[in-house]
């Protein structure tokens, strides 16, 4: 039987409908808003894999082309893998409902998102999370739902619920909301230096929207006869394994818990495990890795007692306080801008590359053909956390956190009007205990200035953790790895000393709400005005020039009818300029020329060239030019390249000439004077009025 819900959002008709397609997974819901439409499957598996400590949760979140009438600009005309937006909109709903599983679920999982129709203006990512979560939240799937979500804009200061991409163009916030009818789940997006207070306002707005699709997800699940959840085993439900591990593990654990350096930490837990395993592998023999798992959970109630009722962080910190910090500018010598940002035992080392238009990327999505000339990336090699395993590129987690870093990064770049370069920063993540992403931010700032790009202002990144407590929870200012991942969420904010640039929140429990987003920002802010000061006694602004190998890009207009002329037949005279002067040309339709060149000599010949090409014949002004053609009554001299006038026998010398043959020849170079152009164009020259001038 076929079952739909509705509600009006934002004066569009948003409906979930489940029981007519994809009947076989274990629930299906069809999601529409405008004419936007994915379909959202999930599926657990019913069969535990022994050994298993974890939930192994997969969300597939894939884009069809013909979902905006296109086909696919790759050579086999299909999808091929999954494009950044996929990955980073997959992570956005794995963010979201993860936190939601019971801990101890430990059953293959799948949530499926097909993006089917696309109207170029209700981005699908959002019904990506309100489609996976129904599914999950209807099906007999052990799932703490209901769950959803809402973007938030603010266009001329107010704020708006599901901004189509019109309205998202001129929007200075971009914010993605999910939650529970009580709490916020996660956070993610970007904004243009906001205040605290006016993002908190947005989110609460998006959680009010929250509620009101929660209770149709809720009142689908009663049409669809609200299933009974399905029983599992848990592997950590023997209460007696679970006394007789913290017995063996408790000792080491807290003398873990009480070590500064990370690797000798994790030495410590590591021997706290084996020796769990091997004083109770004869009671139970198959559960070693049930075993390791609850030594975490000892980890975790350990780490919580010691900062509840000790007041101490595990590396002796405040709760306030920040890391040791140290930075260096520059590092290398050869890149156009680098730099080192420390803190703690997080490390990352940003280099900021400057290209032309030829080095922008080229997006092929459903929006259609795009170029992005800014671009932040991040690598996280194994040795950053002394491990030993095959690197196979980017994987998302990298893509995800480098995303974050550019859109904390994006509202200071310059405009291209002010700065025509393709900008390019990679951050290499040498070491990592937690804040990697934010450290990234810190040295891509560090090195776009010293790199001479005239950013705004310089942009810090720190996150924030909770530790769960009664009657109030403690806040952790810069979090480190340990305090990650046991702790209750891990709040990243970034911005200037104005506002917040972009924001991600991840919760381990369900707690999040508005004292707790306040609370969250206000530390923030003192830890990155903090920040911020110390990167100032680094490098206080951009330098005034660009590195000597950095390429110099000279703009030039051009009328939209002399573009032919620039680039002449086949792209013969753009190609010949570009060849002579080594210096890379591009033009776009609008008579916008760009030249880029690394010796700045050649880029001032290359635009002497084309301002040659396109320049405009003026009366009282003098050429150099050459001779084409003599006849008897005077010379044709070519003044600009294509173009001849005419010097007249009488205006070539001060006196008397009776042959031009005598006092000329073609290929002379001469100098001469416009003094006048008729009605049908044709240019009248003077060498002698040149001459006296």
């Amino acid at each position: 039987m076929v079952h739909r819900v509705e509600l009006e959002l934002a004066g569009r008709t948003l409906s979930i409908e489940t029981g007519k397609v994809a009947k076989q997974a274990d629930a299906a819901v069809w999601v529409q808003y405008g004419e936007t439409i994915i379909l959202a499957t999930a599926v657990s598996s019913k069969t535990f894999s022994e050994g298993r400590d974890f939930l192994p949760l997969t969300v597939d979140y894939r884009e069809r082309m013909y979902a905006a009438g296109r086909i696919p600009g790759a050579r086999f005309r299909r999808e091929g893998p999954p494009s950044e937006k996929e990955i980073l909109s997959g992570r956005q709903v794995d963010h979201a409902i993860r936190p939601l599983f019971p801990k101890d679920y430990f059953y293959e999982t799948q949530v499926s998102i097909l993006v089917l129709s696309y109207d170029q203006e209700n981005d699908a990512d959002i019904l990506g999370l309100i489609g996976g979560a129904a599914a999950l939240h209807i099906s007999d799937i052990p799932f703490k739902g209901p769950l959803s979500a809402t973007r938030v804009g603010r266009v001329d200061g107010a704020f708006s619920i599901n901004p189509t991409s019109t309205n998202l163009d001129e929007s200075d916030l971009d914010f993605v909301v999910t939650g529970t009818p009580d709490y916020i789940m996660s956070l993610e997006g970007g904004a243009h230096e906001i205040l605290e207070d006016d993002l908190t306002e947005a989110i609460l707005l998006g959680h009010e929207s929250i509620k009101n699709i929660n209770a149709k997800i809720e009142e689908l699940r009663t049409l669809v006869g609200a299933p009974e959840r399905r029983s599992y085993d848990s592997p950590k439900m023997d209460e007696e394994l679970g006394n007789k591990v913290r017995e063996i593990a408790l000792p080491l654990i807290k003398e873990g818990n009480r070590t500064v350096e990370k690797q000798k930490r994790g030495e410590l837990f590591g021997k706290a495990a084996d020796l769990a395993v091997e004083k109770l592998q004869e009671e139970y023999p198959d559960s070693a890795s049930v075993i390791r798992d609850l030594v975490y959970d000892v980890q975790s109630e350990d780490m919580h007692e010691l900062i509840i009722t000790e007041n101490v962080r595990v590396d002796g910190r405040r709760m306030d306080e920040i890391r040791p910090i140290w930075m260096e500018v520059p590092v290398l010598p050869r890149t156009h801008g680098s730099a080192i940002f420390t803190r703690g035992e997080t490390q990352c080392l940003a280099v900021t590359t400057l290209g032309s238009k030829f080095d922008e990327m080229k997006i092929d999505d459903l929006e259609g053909d795009s170029l992005k000339s800014f671009m932040l990336h991040y690598n996280f090699p194994p040795f950053c956390t002394g491990e030993a395993r095959m690197a196979r590129g980017p994987r998302p987690r990298d893509i995800g956190h480098g995303s974050l870093a550019e859109h904390a990064i994006a509202p200071v770049i310059p405009s291209e009007e002010l700065f025509p370069y393709t900008i390019r920063i990679v951050s290499e993540v040498l070491e990592s205990n937690s804040s990697s992403s934010m450290a990234t931010i810190c040295a891509a700032s560090l090195s776009l200035m010293d790199a001479g790009v005239p950013i705004k202002v310089p942009v810090a990144g720190v996150n924030i953790g909770l530790i769960p407590g009664d009657p109030k929870p403690q806040y952790l200012v810069d979090i480190q790895g340990i305090e990650d991942h046991l702790g209750g969420m891990d709040f990243k904010v970034a911005g200037t000393r104005e506002g917040i640039t972009a924001v991600q929140l991840d919760v381990k429990v369900m707690a999040v709400n508005e004292e707790i987003l306040r609370e969250s920002f206000a530390r923030a802010r003192d830890a990155r005005i903090f920040i911020l000061d110390k990167m100032e006694e680094a490098i206080a602004t951009h330098r005034s020039e660009l590195s000597q190998y950095a390429p110099r890009i000279i703009t030039v207009k051009v009328k939209q009818d002399q573009i032919g002329a620039v680039i002449g037949p086949g792209g013969k005279t753009i190609r010949g300029i570009q060849e002579e002067t080594g210096t890379k040309i591009n033009i776009e339709n609008d008579g916008s020329v760009t030249i880029a060149a690394v010796d700045g000599e050649a880029g001032k010949r290359a635009e002497e060239m084309i301002l040659a090409l396109t320049e405009e014949p003026e009366i009282g002004k003098l050429y150099r030019g050459v001779i084409k053609r003599i006849v008897d009554f005077g010379a044709f001299v070519e003044i600009l390249p294509g173009m001849d006038g005419l010097v007249h026998i009488s205006e070539w010398e001060d006196h008397r000439i009776n042959s031009m043959q005598d006092v000329a020849s073609e290929g002379d170079e001469v100098t001469v004077k416009i003094i006048n152009i008729d009605g049908q164009g044709k240019i009248k020259l003077s060498k002698k009025q040149a001459v006296s001038e």
